[in-house]
């Protein structure tokens, strides 16, 4: 039974699986951001157990395999090495959950704080959509409505 398990989760499975298991996520962020079910499953640590123990399969696949982990320190070599570090399906993968779960986390924390200076979830629905898709500029967009909502520029809080 575990060895069908483990044979069913390749990294092309585990990568469409994450795809698809990160959507609902994302579409209660965008269309229900103050609801009960985005408090206690969303925005909590929950997603985040779910995305941290994939990625935690994703080592454990490439650690018995005998990857290279020392190599990617080389990614702050040059481009090419960066490069190189993305021919491997294992590093692509891994690079690939880090992403979905921090952009996940942002979304997630920009929800928490737009309920503070109440911002409409109309216009909040911009920014989590471009953070979903290309993560920083989402944030930017946001960072600008919510100068506008707070009234003020506050450079950490």
């Amino acid at each position: 039974m575990i060895e069908q398990i483990y044979t069913f989760f390749t990294i092309e499975m585990l990568y469409m699986w994450i795809n698809i298991g990160v959507l609902p996520f994302w579409f209660v962020l965008i269309f229900f951001p103050q609801s009960h079910i985005c408090k206690l499953f969303v925005t909590s640590i929950f997603p985040f157990l779910l995305l941290g123990g994939s990625y935690i399969f994703v080592l454990y696949k490439s650690f018995s395999i005998g990857y290279d982990f020392g190599g990617n320190f080389n990614l702050y070599l040059g481009l090419n090495e960066l490069s190189r570090l993305f021919e491997d399906d294992l590093y692509v993968m891994m690079f690939w959950t880090h992403f979905i779960a921090i952009n996940l986390f942002l979304g997630g924390w920009i929800v928490k704080d737009s309920q503070k200076f109440s911002i409409n979830k109309v216009l909040l629905s911009l920014p989590l959509i471009v953070i979903y898709l290309i993560g920083p500029v989402g944030l930017v967009i946001y960072w600008i409505i919510r100068i506008f909502y707070a009234k003020k520029i506050n450079l950490y809080e």
